[in-house]
C-alpha cells in the first residue's frame, strides 16, 4: 500500500513562481524515486521532473530545465516542485508519481502509484 497527495496548485501570473508539494505515505522516498507529471487540457501526460530514491539525483524535462527545482525532505516523506517563471498558458494538473524499479524516470507509464493531481493556472 502506498499513497501520494499533491498540494500547493494555485491561480499564478505569467512569470511567477509556485511551489509544489507531493507527500508520500506508506513508503520511503530514500528507496523510490518520484516523478512529477503534467497534464494540460487537450495535451498528452508529459513528464516534468523526476528525483531518485538511492542517491537523490535529479532529472528535468528540457521544457522546464533551469525554471523548475525538484528537491525532497526525507523527515517529511515528502517531494517538492519549484516552478519559476512559469509560462502563459502553462496551465496543468500537476500530479506525482511513484517509479517502483530501481533508477528514475521522465515518462508516465509503469507508475505504480499516483496522487490525484493538483491545479495549476497561469494566467493574468
Amino acid at each position: 500500500q502506498g499513497q501520494l497527495v499533491e498540494s500547493g496548485g494555485d491561480l499564478v501570473q505569467p512569470g511567477g513562481s509556485l511551489t509544489l508539494s507531493c507527500k508520500a505515505s506508506g513508503f520511503t522516498l530514500d528507496d523510490t524515486a518520484i516523478t512529477w507529471i503534467r497534464q494540460a487540457p487537450g495535451n498528452d501526460r508529459e513528464g516534468v521532473s523526476c528525483i531518485r530514491g538511492s542517491d537523490g539525483s535529479t532529472y528535468y524535462a528540457d521544457s522546464v530545465k533551469g525554471r523548475f527545482t525538484i528537491s525532497r525532505d526525507n523527515a517529511k516523506n515528502t517531494v517538492y516542485l519549484q516552478m519559476n517563471s512559469l509560462k502563459p498558458g502553462g496551465s496543468a494538473v500537476y500530479s506525482c508519481a511513484r517509479y517502483p524499479l530501481d533508477g528514475a524516470s521522465l515518462s508516465h507509464y509503469g507508475m505504480s502509484h499516483w496522487g490525484k493531481g493538483t491545479l495549476v493556472s497561469v494566467s493574468s
